[in-house]
């Protein structure tokens, strides 16, 4: 018996259950939670992308003859002749290549 009047007093003693409180506060709290993820995504992924795909474009436009440039290929060589949708480079003595100009990596800058 003393067991079963432990057990009565323990219930008898415990809170009473939680309820769940008035409002809708549970909303703007997502809503808040979402423009800062959002915001996060935003400075660390997309922004610096635009900003180096923006650079990446005017290297680009800047190109001419004579300058050294690397394609996405890996291929290496010296601008001979540019137009405004192709390159012609010059990787040999008598070797040339015609590359579309959206394909040149990057640009080596002469030392």
């Amino acid at each position: 018996m003393s067991l079963f009047s432990n057990i009565t007093t323990t219930f008898a003693a415990s809170p009473p259950p939680m309820t769940p409180r008035e409002g809708g506060g549970g909303m703007s709290v997502f809503l808040i939670q979402m423009l800062a993820i959002f915001a996060i995504f935003y400075f660390l992924l997309i922004r610096p992308q635009q900003k180096q795909r923006k650079q990446h474009q005017e290297m680009l436009t800047k190109l001419g003859k004579g300058d050294n440039v690397v394609t996405s290929g890996g291929i290496i060589g010296v601008i001979v002749h540019a137009t405004e949708q192709a390159l012609t480079i010059r990787t040999a003595e008598n070797t040339r290549i015609v590359v579309d100009r959206g394909h040149i990596g990057r640009k080596i800058e002469s030392e």
